[in-house]
């Protein structure tokens, strides 16, 4: 394995620089340059807070920002970053635990309560026992960010406060084992199905229902065909924003502390944005017809972690963490 260090990536900022070619190019040529890769779209509130990381480093870092995916394919920024073919990414935990199977845990359902909560974990020694592992497997973590937390969105009116009352619900997930295992623990019976084709089959019956964060069931306008949203609150939705390991420990103490206080500054305005859209979003899907509240979620948390210690996704989670996460809101 091989990984990206400060002298390889002045030599990259050397190689996409014309060199002498304006005024001041000889300074930008001894900045380390940073190109970070994510899936999200331009517009994006995480794409804004990109965007403000690399305008508040300019003086350190010749930060470029990629979206989208169009400097590495989706799925495969920590491979990137460990072969030093990508400085920085935004890395789903469910890829980091393709490789670090004890990463599972943050995957699975009512780990996390909310977003304080997942800030929380990470800034505990529970956190810092995650962020070694992936430091071992040459990523080093900058801070999770946050993008959503998913509720169960569905067309039949019954009221659900508990699991059972999801029983014989067939609610679409995403494709994959964790993905299917995920419905099973809040109750569901669930079956995969392209994104693209969720509304079609909401309207038809062919599904009961889906699970989101609030601002997808707005962008696909799911609030049209279906009568309720349950606030399970199920998922805590985030990526981790990632630097390769031996770039980081090439930075001085004055370049890290520039780049994780503007990420630190930028990750928590981001989050907060998300929060409040969520917050308005539950009063435009009341004004659009639909009975929005919040189930039993203790019952829901006991039934999905219950499920979840005795499957094989437990398998790999250190002894004892999921009380410690746990410990962490009370």
């Amino acid at each position: 394995m091989t990984h990206l260090t400060r002298r390889t990536a002045i030599a990259a900022a050397l190689a996409t620089t014309t060199a002498l070619a304006v005024p001041g190019a000889a300074l930008a040529q001894d900045m380390p340059t940073l190109r970070l890769s994510s899936v999200v779209s331009d517009n994006d509130i995480r794409a804004e807070a990109f965007a403000k990381i690399a305008e508040s480093v300019t003086d350190t870092f010749d930060m470029q920002v990629f979206n989208g995916a169009t400097l590495v394919a989706q799925g495969s920024e920590m491979t990137a970053i460990q072969r030093g073919n990508l400085e920085m990414g935004l890395i789903a935990p469910q890829t980091i635990a393709e490789q670090i199977p004890e990463w599972s845990i943050v995957t699975s359902a009512y780990l996390f309560d909310d977003a304080d909560h997942l800030q929380a974990t990470f800034d505990s020694d529970v956190g810092g026992e995650l962020i070694s592992l992936a430091e071992e497997a040459g990523v080093h973590v900058l801070a999770p960010v946050y993008f959503g937390t998913r509720h169960v969105n569905l067309a039949p009116e019954a009221e659900v406060m508990t699991p059972e009352d999801l029983d014989g619900i067939t609610m679409r997930m995403p494709g994959g084992d964790a993905w299917q295992f995920l419905g099973e623990a809040i109750g569901a019976n669930p079956t995969p199905l392209a994104y693209a084709e969720v509304y079609t089959a909401l309207q038809t019956g062919a599904i009961d229902g889906q699970d989101n964060p609030l601002p997808n069931d707005y962008n696909m306008k799911f609030y049209e065909v279906t009568s309720q949203i349950v606030l399970t609150g199920h998922l805590v939705g985030f990526d981790v924003l990632a630097i390769g390991a031996e770039l980081w420990d090439s930075f001085t103490p004055e370049q890290q502390e520039t780049l994780q206080t503007a990420v630190d500054e930028a990750i928590a305005e981001s989050t907060q944005r998300h929060l409040d859209r969520e917050a308005e979003l539950v009063q435009f899907f009341k004004d659009e017809g639909l009975e929005v509240y919040e189930p039993d979620r203790d019952a829901f948390r006991e039934f999905a972690q219950q499920k979840y210690l005795e499957s094989e996704f437990a398998e790999s989670w250190p002894e004892g963490m999921v009380d410690r996460i746990n410990a962490l809101t009370e």
